[in-house]
């Protein structure tokens, strides 16, 4: 029969984490016939310890040899890139159990973020040791390190990289362009249509025209225009085209003898317009103007200055003043007779004044004495008695004193003298009021031809 018997049985605990020694006592403690008898020499009281990537060190109190006796106690350490999750320390119970459990994971990175025109691949995905490479799209270039490696501590080496654009745009000019100035002018009109840029990274982009607008009139040579675009890299594109305006011209014209020329533009351009003038005592014979054709060549023919033909035996003072008209001017001096003080006075001072008056385009026409015996000159050819006689009623021009009539190319009655004039106050008047603007040049130009 067994015996029964009670117990007591003093314990002794060390925990693993103090240096405290815990006392702890069972009052009425059945012992059974198959309780465990603890037994320190036992090598295998517990199982043998494993930890898969990683290892466990054990001391046994029995020695190095004995991994899984009773007291044994491991410390758990995992291998690189793993992380230890449970206990970093175990011991061998009496209840043939391992005071803890303990297992290594492995230790991975953050997911990267992606990369704006760009891309990575990884060797290992996001774990320890995985090394990840960078790559950009076409046109685009790494800014930073080319890798990044999962570390042990779980954390990524270096510093995100990004992509720059390191392609310029594309830029294309219109093709040169050739224009001819326009009629009368020194200059042409030219329009293109503004170039269209693009670029791999941006939509929209500011054009930049360096040089002439188009539409605007553009002078004569060759003009070069560019255009320059950036990108928000700061990347530059450009391109450049030649804008060529050409004048055509004809030869230039030569002045006809005893004439002159004025012509409008440039003298000798497509469109220019030439118009002949002859000097005092000269008609123009022929086209009056020509014009500088497209190609080159001026319409018509050269015009001539002849001198003047006064016919004097015309019957009516309409025939006589219809040589005049529109060509000359003319200075009508009326005396009682040859003899009269004043008139011969005048007459000293007309010839004197006979260039000036040539250049001013006057004919001079003498009303002398009274009828029988009235005479009427110019120079020396004599007038006819209607015409003189037409003369003073038109004009109303007195035979009983000496008086001088001046009339403009319409024939109109512009200022009467009825006393002698110098001729340097006759010309002023002439000058002030009879000249226009362009006769007036063409006098500046020619009046040392009188000195």
């Amino acid at each position: 029969m067994p015996l029964h018997s009670v117990v007591v049985l003093p314990i002794l605990f060390f925990t693993a984490v103090s240096s405290t020694t815990v006392y702890d006592s069972y009052n009425d403690f059945a012992e059974e016939d198959d309780t465990p008898q603890l037994d320190y020499k036992d090598p295998f009281w517990c199982h043998p310890p494993g930890l898969t990537n990683g290892e466990a060190t054990c001391r046994s109190p029995r020695g190095g040899a004995h991994r899984s006796t009773l007291g044994t106690r491991c410390e758990m350490r995992c291998d690189r890139g793993y992380r230890l999750i449970g206990r970093t320390s175990i011991q061998c119970l009496n209840n043939r159990r391992w005071s803890g459990t303990a297992y290594c994971r492995r230790m991975r990175c953050h997911v990267l973020p992606l990369v704006h025109r760009g891309r990575y691949f990884c060797s290992q995905g996001f774990m320890v040791d995985s090394v990840c490479s960078f790559t950009c799209d076409s046109g685009y270039r790494i800014e930073g390190e080319h890798t990044r490696t999962c570390q042990h501590g779980g954390s990524w080496s270096g510093a995100q990289p990004v992509c720059s654009d390191i392609d310029p745009p594309k830029i294309k000019c219109p093709p040169s362009r050739l224009k001819v100035a326009e009629p009368g002018k020194l200059t042409a009109r030219v329009t293109w249509d503004p170039p269209s840029a693009s670029d791999t990274a941006d939509k929209s982009l500011d054009v930049i025209l360096v040089g002439q607008q188009p539409g605007t009139d553009f002078q004569e040579g060759v003009h070069i225009i560019r255009y320059k675009v950036y990108d928000q890299a700061r990347n530059r594109a450009a391109c450049k085209f030649i804008v060529r305006v050409e004048v055509r011209r004809c030869t230039e014209l030569s002045p006809p003898m005893h004439g002159s020329l004025t012509c409008s533009s440039d003298g000798n351009n497509y469109g220019a317009t030439c118009d002949y003038h002859c000097d005092g005592g000269h008609e123009l014979r022929g086209a009056s103007s020509r014009v500088c054709q497209f190609s080159r060549s001026w319409d018509g023919s050269p015009a001539e200055c002849v001198p003047m033909e006064i016919k004097s035996d015309v019957k009516t003072v309409s025939a006589l003043l219809d040589q005049f008209y529109e060509k000359r001017r003319l200075l009508i001096i009326s005396a009682p007779n040859i003899s009269d003080a004043d008139y011969q006075l005048q007459n000293v001072m007309i010839q004197k004044a006979d260039c000036g008056l040539d250049l001013r385009h006057f004919t001079v026409i003498e009303l002398l004495g009274s009828p029988p015996r009235e005479t009427g000159r110019i120079k020396e050819r004599l007038l006819e008695t209607e015409v003189i006689e037409g003369l003073r009623q038109v004009f109303r021009i007195s035979r009983s004193y000496f008086s001088m009539v001046l009339l403009d190319e319409l024939g109109l009655d512009r200022e009467r003298f009825i006393m002698p004039i110098a001729s340097d106050e006759l010309f002023s008047y002439i000058d002030s009021f009879m000249l226009d603007e362009e006769e007036r040049e063409r006098l500046e130009l020619h009046r040392e031809f009188c000195d």
